[in-house]
């Protein structure tokens, strides 16, 4: 592990297509950057997942403990708002979520239909999470260019009315 921080920046464009097909024509979107849904500040280890696989664990021995987390979820172009919000609503109801320190949210693929305004609508349903830093549209998950993850590292979440930072300090 390093322990020089290392600040994730958005990238200035993204891809949601099948790059393998054709590295010729591929089709930019413009990158407005993260989204705050709830501001604050934190520092926490680092927890991600596909939220679909991490619930799967739900119940096992394998399932990570959230203490002190900062979650990172992200889904595939098969989950549609609805069904999230049902995946994230269990995520919740887990005994130890309450020790979750911050949410961070990778970017939705366009076939899954969520808009930033459903998804804060999403998010601000939770009472849960109302405590804690929530940051969208990071590159992370489904789209390109994404992260790797440092599962067990350490992050810093910065979020207000500005935008958002989001720092590995150990990784």
């Amino acid at each position: 592990m390093s322990d020089q921080p290392i600040e994730i920046k958005p990238s200035s464009h993204w891809f949601d297509d099948m790059w393998w097909l054709n590295q010729d024509e591929r089709q930019a979107e413009k990158n407005t950057g993260y989204t705050v849904i709830n501001p604050g500040t934190t520092n926490g280890t680092i927890l991600g997942a596909n939220l679909c696989t991490l619930n799967l664990l739900q119940g096992t021995e394998f399932m990570p403990d959230l203490t002190g987390a900062v979650v990172f979820v992200e889904d595939d172009d098969q989950t549609f708002p609805a069904l999230f919000d049902r995946d994230l609503q269990s995520l919740i109801h887990l005994p130890n979520f309450k020790n979750v320190k911050g949410l961070v949210i990778g970017r939705f693929q366009k076939k899954s239909q969520m808009t930033a305004e459903l998804l804060r609508q999403i998010i601000k349903s939770k009472k849960e999470l109302a405590h804690i830093p929530v940051i969208a549209e990071a590159d992370f998950g489904h789209t390109d260019p994404k992260i790797t993850l440092p599962i067990g590292g350490k992050v810093a979440l910065s979020a207000d009315q500005n935008g958002a930072k989001i720092t590995f300090l150990e990784h």
